[in-house]
């Protein structure tokens, strides 16, 4: 799936300095760009606001600030800005300070109260800072946090981990993020959807050049590309030629899950669906979903003769790890079948560390990408990056870390990152869906890789359709009918 490029915070320096050095343009007329495409944002998305408060740090990034209330105040704008460190004498902050200040600007200090504003604009850190901000620079951000005003943040809302998406401490709220040079990673997934608001991009006017010799760290899904990677039906088929998933799960109370799993592979597109669960399950799954082919199985024996006639396996909704979940793990992972491993078929995975088959893929919430990492989820949470590829790393597989933006990655550290998605998906069974749709996939044709994006994409764009009158009490069987409408039309955005 063609994505949007991501780049990390090394990367975008390297872009500036290359921008400066090699293409002759000046560090000053950068912010100058910067702050103009800012305020023209500014204006479009607020243009009702007369009166502008900016906050200004120390470095570059309170640089782009004073340039955007020169320009502002020239537009007829009230304007105060605030300043919580003096710029180092000679840097290109000290002359945008100084050309507001020539302008007839003036300059409060951190001490003063928030003067009476339409429009806050954040300019106190750039990408620089990965850790908890302190003393003035913290209560500032408070401040805005709580002043119940429109935030405009400038490159990256200070107190956010540009490259990891992580918040070490207090990060401003910001309604609108306008990030210049290239997109940084950060600011799509992890704790960023909270902090950044609606994020636009403007290059600076830096040549192509400077982009083109660096691969990009990840990309941002892209909805118009999904319908290329979903497969063709032709007229000549049958059921047989769109694969045959085998769920298998479901123990003891935990029947919706794997029914669950089960109709997101049919909905998405799978010929046969199988569903190897507890004998007291089936009558339940028959009456509920005929076209699930819900059969009793006491144990691996009874498996073998269904894993012998499946395409691919979804293992782990509702399996549980009693001794009867256990058996059934080892036996599908013992087939070689491509699979979708969640849920407890993670949790019995990070106890018993086994090889996995080629086409492999693991979907693992926060928690569970924890136990399989040995760590706890405050070390997943400060890096998702590094945490889904490490696992796509141990397990030799396809890993998807789930939560606010998503994360994909192969084993070689190829990493994707997904974009939709909201807060009502929070809820039970939105995992072994997501297990259905790539099981679903998978028997179609795709590799783990492709199968793993496109199902993420449809399972996230499904949950925006599902959510589209109220996020909260959205369910997960919700999402079937969008599932089965973005499968086969363009896709939603």
């Amino acid at each position: 799936m063609k994505g949007t490029p991501l780049y990390t915070v090394a990367q975008v320096r390297a872009f500036d300095r290359a921008a400066i050095e090699l293409h002759g343009i000046a560090g000053y007329t950068l912010m100058q760009r910067a702050a103009a495409a800012a305020f023209a944002r500014l204006q479009v998305r607020w243009p009702q606001a007369r009166a502008v408060v900016v906050v200004c740090g120390g470095g570059n990034n309170g640089g782009d600030g004073y340039v955007l209330a020169r320009l502002a105040r020239a537009a007829g704008f009230d304007v105060h800005v605030i300043a919580l460190d003096v710029p180092r004498a000679g840097a290109d902050a000290a002359r945008a300070c100084a050309d507001w200040v020539a302008a007839g600007g003036g300059v409060l200090d951190a001490d003063n109260g928030l003067p009476v504003a339409d429009i806050l604009v954040d300019a106190i850190f750039g990408v620089g800072l990965s850790r908890p901000p302190e003393g003035a620079a913290q209560r500032w951000m408070e401040t805005l946090n709580a002043a119940g005003r429109p935030v405009l943040a400038l490159d990256v809302p200070s107190g956010l981990d540009a490259d990891a998406g992580a918040v070490p401490g207090v990060a401003v709220r910001a309604s609108e993020t306008v990030t210049f040079v290239a997109r940084k990673r950060g600011l799509f997934t992890g704790a960023a959807a909270d902090h950044c608001g609606v994020v636009t991009l403007d290059e600076l006017g830096v040549p192509a050049e400077v982009f083109a010799g660096t691969k990009a760290d990840a990309t941002l899904l892209e909805a118009g590309a999904l319908r290329a990677w979903l497969p063709v039906r032709c007229n000549n088929v049958h059921k047989g030629t769109f694969g045959h998933v085998l769920a298998i799960g479901g123990d003891s109370g935990m029947a919706g899950a794997i029914r669950l799993a089960g109709e997101a592979a049919l909905r998405v597109g799978a010929g046969l669906v199988s569903v190897a669960t507890r004998s007291a399950h089936v009558t339940a799954l028959n009456a509920a979903r005929p076209e699930l082919m819900a059969r009793a199985v006491d144990g691996p024996q009874e498996l073998e003769a269904m894993l012998d006639g499946a395409s691919v396996v979804a293992l782990g909704p509702g399996l549980g790890q009693r001794a009867w979940g256990h058996a059934l793990w080892y036996s599908a992972l013992a087939s070689g079948k491509p699979m979708v491993l969640d849920a407890d078929a993670l949790n019995l995975l990070a106890r018993d560390v086994v090889a996995l088959p080629a086409q492999c893929v693991l979907t693992p919430h926060p928690g569970e990408a924890a136990r399989l990492l040995n760590c706890d989820t405050q070390a997943i949470a400060a890096d998702r990056f590094a945490a889904v590829r490490a696992m796509a790393h141990r397990f030799n597989a396809v890993a998807v870390l789930k939560g606010s933006g998503t994360l994909i990655a192969t084993p070689d550290g190829d990493t994707a990152v997904c974009p939709w998605g909201n807060p009502g998906m929070a809820s039970g069974g939105m995992g072994d869906v997501l297990t259905g749709v790539i099981a679903g996939l998978l028997a179609q044709g795709l590799d783990a890789w492709h199968a793993a994006r496109a199902g993420v994409a449809l399972h996230a764009l499904a949950g925006d359709v599902a959510a589209r009158h109220g996020q909260a009490g959205t369910l997960a069987s919700d999402l079937f009918e969008p599932l089965r409408l973005l499968r086969n039309g363009p896709p939603i955005a």
